[in-house]
């Protein structure tokens, strides 16, 4: 049976921050992030999707959490294709930010961001969610092995947010593929009531790695602004439901991160508690 680390997609979210789950003298950078690796074991950072990470920054993160905690880091958007505020691009890049010689720096800066962790033993996965747009075919599974070649030797998860690469007959073709280049797959909870759902399945495509991320089940998904589309209160039935399947994520996967996304407030957080509960965690 694999090891099953359960922690939120974020520890420094403004709602988290407000909502009194850090007492007083633990608020500031060094104090919150200490006090949430006492209470979870991994956490996600997700924003080195909206900027590129730094040194600097991704060592005080390791410095400041003890042995055995990890991180997953969530790729810069450019990375996954994703529309990218020039704001935040590093200077002197040429005009076409997606030429190669952009994206050979985009990439170098970013693979100089996480090494800290990486050094550390704190790096649990680098996350590439794709974005909806990006579906089954020939451009996409050329840009997944593109993608391989760039992280040789990272721990690699994928996030499909468009549902076709999980439906159907689709579903055994998508596991062969990340598969073949090594990649975890991240199952998804999330309101199924949407044209848009990704299906919760949970195949194991790596054998050191498997990921779970839940969304809350908010039918804003999408549409409301951001507090609506991740305003989701977890019930213990809704989280039961996920118990057998992290489980069997386990047997065939030497570690399981389950994630929760449903970020507004400390619900993401507090929900994790109450599966690391229910697993015996």
């Amino acid at each position: 049976m694999g090891e099953i680390l359960v922690g939120s997609c974020s520890w420094t979210d403004r709602t988290l921050v407000s909502s009194g789950w850090y007492p007083t003298g633990r608020r500031d950078a060094e104090g919150r992030l200490r006090h949430y690796a006492e209470r979870l074991p991994v956490v996600e950072v997700d924003a080195t999707y909206y900027a590129l990470p730094g040194e600097r920054t991704s060592g005080l993160w390791a410095q400041r959490t003890p042995d055995g905690f990890v991180f997953d880091v969530k790729a810069f958007s450019l990375l996954t294709g994703h529309p990218t505020r020039s704001a935040v691009l590093p200077p002197g890049l040429p005009d076409d930010i997606r030429s190669p010689k952009a994206l050979d720096e985009v990439w170098r800066r970013f693979t100089d961001g996480i090494r800290p962790l990486r050094d550390a033993g704190r790096l649990g996965a680098v996350l590439f969610q794709f974005p909806p747009w990006f579906r089954p075919g020939t451009r996409a599974e050329a840009f997944l092995a593109q993608c391989a070649e760039r992280t040789a030797g990272w721990p690699v998860s994928v996030e499909f947010r468009h549902p076709d690469w999980w439906r159907g007959e689709q579903e055994h073709a998508t596991a062969g593929l990340l598969r073949s280049h090594g990649f975890a797959a991240v199952a998804v909870d999330m309101e199924q009531s949407l044209p848009s759902a990704v299906p919760p399945v949970t195949p194991v495509t790596c054998g050191r790695l498997a990921v779970v991320r839940l969304h809350g089940r908010s039918p804003a998904w999408g549409t409301g602004s951001k507090e609506d589309r991740f305003r989701h209160e977890y019930t213990d039935a809704e989280l039961r439901e996920w118990v057998p399947r992290v489980r069997a994520l386990a047997r065939g996967a030497e570690q399981v991160h389950v994630l929760f996304n449903n970020c507004c407030g400390d619900s993401a957080v507090r929900a994790a508690g109450r599966m690391r509960a229910l697993l015996g965690r």
